[in-house]
């Protein structure tokens, strides 16, 4: 019997972002899109946490993050509106 190697990712909000890029394609989103999608209800409680995660996964390679079209600096914590997109 042929085993599948695929691990579920057990973060919620990981999960979802992961989700969106690929719903997304190449388009790039808010993540306050991510919490109103999977939190419709109390979204607004959820942004730093969604903020905390998309940085967490920037920094470990896995997203790209970027603010007015730039990739923003990994060490710092972004002031702002970003947006998150597919690592190219």
């Amino acid at each position: 019997m042929k085993q599948l190697n695929q691990s579920i990712e057990p973060n919620p909000l990981r999960q979802a972002i992961f989700e969106m890029i690929r719903m997304r394609h190449d388009r790039s989103f808010c993540p306050s899109e991510v919490v109103r999608w999977i939190f419709p209800q109390d979204w607004e409680l959820f942004m730093q946490d969604v903020r905390e995660e998309m940085m967490e996964m920037y920094r470990e390679g896995l997203i790209l993050v970027t603010q007015k079209g730039n990739a923003i600096d990994p060490s710092t914590e972004p002031k702002g509106p970003v947006r998150i997109s597919r690592k190219k």
